[in-house]
């Protein structure tokens, strides 16, 4: 008898890669997946009940997938949730990324824990988040906490991140280097990983701005720690210089480098990113409407390092299926309209949703460097997959003719009828489980349940919510216009370039 769990899906259509070392996904009809413990044990067309208490599951008419592994989001900001509608990146910054100086702990423990259930619900088993928070070290533990009791597989990237000290008027925190920054983040890499290797600790960094010295020694004290993942945002077409050239020339650019957005990316920093193994993750809502440029992960010198983000799940869907169909209809467009302005007709759609599907997938994990044990469905890898309802009426009949189609340009999260992390139901007859609450490092935060349901956390998501706008219109944040011209000053950008 084992002494784990074991689950039989039996029946289902699996997306698997067509061979070892093909990144080509085909579907196999009828076969079984067998899940013991936290590994995928066996793929075949007929597998029996290894157990006599293994979970036997039909999967007919339905479809098995890798879950999704979304290399940038901002996980702490579903309190801002419909905020950004009608922004640009600059007028994003104070109402979403500088919103975290109205946040509590406790905000933060409701807010990333929303983040990661969105997620989970909409197929994504593994996040990169980029967690830029640390306004003290308990706003980290309530970020990590969340994140450890969702379920969700995670980078849990650590940033120094800059602190607003009053609105008005507008001024930013001296140190962004405080002292309790390196030692939460020593004494958290020394703890875990978390959750039985689920959650493991990165690092998030973007003030290249700091001496070379300085830059040099935070970068070599985060390797000192064994972390895995360095992320860092890269938009050339706001800011002037090149990342990559800076990491090179301070001799810290390696493999463990993922760089958001890179747009646009010219054939010498994707030229040195590749050389050394590092990776972009770009976000395709995100830089379509805030002017980043055209998202990169199509182009012929990105897409072999490239992957996919949300970003800020506060602007748009927090679906990475959702990424891959706005990535590639974007990449369609862009590709149609140059033939179409040479005189030419688009004979052939130019980029395929294969190449999208692999982007979500196989193409996030070797950017985290886990290829080798998430991103596809095979045996020996973790059981993160997603299982899809073909029969709902997003569904039907677009999964017969061609599944990964199917996923990507007809489904909603409300197709996807479980969600399995590290061997275990996050989502399961098209619902979100019971997340149990685990705050062992956040042991001042009191909750009246050990377990809650996806309602209390949206009662405590409005009630957070309200609080934050308080809180804002105390302090003067609530100023979009103070808020827009303060971003320009603050970035340096000079107002003969902007177009109001």
């Amino acid at each position: 008898m084992s002494s784990y769990q074991s689950i039989l899906l039996q029946n289902a259509t699996l997306l698997v890669p067509k061979g070892s070392g093909d990144d080509h996904v085909i579907s196999l009809k009828n076969h079984s997946l067998l899940i013991e413990g936290n590994k995928i044990a066996r793929i075949a067309a007929h597998i029996d009940p290894p157990y006599e208490t293994t979970e036997v599951i039909d999967c007919s008419a339905k479809i098995i997938s890798p879950g999704f592994v979304d290399t940038h989001h901002h996980v702490w900001q579903t309190q801002l949730k419909g905020r950004h509608a009608n922004h640009s990146l600059l007028e994003y910054m104070v109402p979403g990324n500088m919103a975290s100086h109205s946040y509590k702990p406790e905000d933060v423990f409701w807010g990333q824990l929303g983040g990661c259930l969105e997620a989970l619900e909409a197929g994504t088993t593994t996040i990169v988040d980029h967690a830029h928070i640390s306004y003290s070290a308990e706003h980290n533990n309530a970020a990590l906490s969340a994140t450890i009791s969702s379920g969700i597989r995670s980078i849990y990237c650590y940033c120094p991140t800059g602190r607003v000290k009053t609105w008005k008027p507008f001024a930013m925190e001296d140190d962004i280097l405080p002292a309790w920054l390196f030692e939460q983040l020593t004494s958290l890499c020394k703890a875990g990983p978390f959750a039985n290797g689920r959650v493991t600790m990165g690092f998030a960094f973007d003030s290249f701005y700091l001496p070379k010295d300085v830059v040099v020694n935070i970068f070599n004290q985060v390797r000192s720690l064994d972390i895995k993942t360095i992320t860092s945002h890269y938009v050339p077409s706001l800011l002037p210089g090149s990342t990559v050239d800076l990491l090179e020339d301070y001799g810290l650019l390696e493999k463990d480098i993922l760089l958001s957005h890179a747009t646009p990316l010219n054939d010498s920093d994707a030229k040195k990113l590749q050389k050394v193994g590092a990776a972009i993750s770009s976000t395709p809502d995100t830089e379509l409407q805030m002017g980043h440029g055209w998202p990169v992960c199509f182009q012929e010198n990105a897409k072999s390092i490239s992957s996919l983000g949300i970003d800020c799940h506060s602007n748009n869907t927090g679906s990475i299926v959702a990424q891959m169909k706005v990535g590639l209809q974007a990449e369609r467009a862009r590709r149609n309209d140059r033939i179409l302005e040479a005189g030419k007709i688009p004979a052939r759609a130019q980029v395929s949703a294969q190449d999208a599907f692999q982007l979500g997938t196989i193409g996030g994990a070797r950017a985290i460097k886990m290829g080798d044990q998430i991103g596809s469905l095979e045996e020996g890898k973790i059981a993160d997959l997603v299982i899809w309802d073909t029969l709902s009426p997003a569904m039907i009949c677009a999964a017969e003719e061609n599944p990964i189609g199917a996923i990507i340009l007809h489904s909603a999260p409300s197709d996807i009828d479980a969600v399995i992390v590290d061997g275990q139901f996050r989502k399961r007859d098209g619902r979100l489980r019971a997340t149990k609450l685990d705050l062992k490092l956040l042991p001042d935060m009191k909750h009246e349940k050990t377990e809650v349901q996806w309602r209390d956390v949206a009662a405590e998501l409005l009630r957070s919510r309200q609080g934050i706008l308080e809180t804002e219109k105390a302090s003067g944040a609530d100023d979009r216009e103070a808020g827009l011209e303060n971003t320009v000053g603050l970035l340096r950008i000079g107002k003969d370039k902007l177009i109001y």
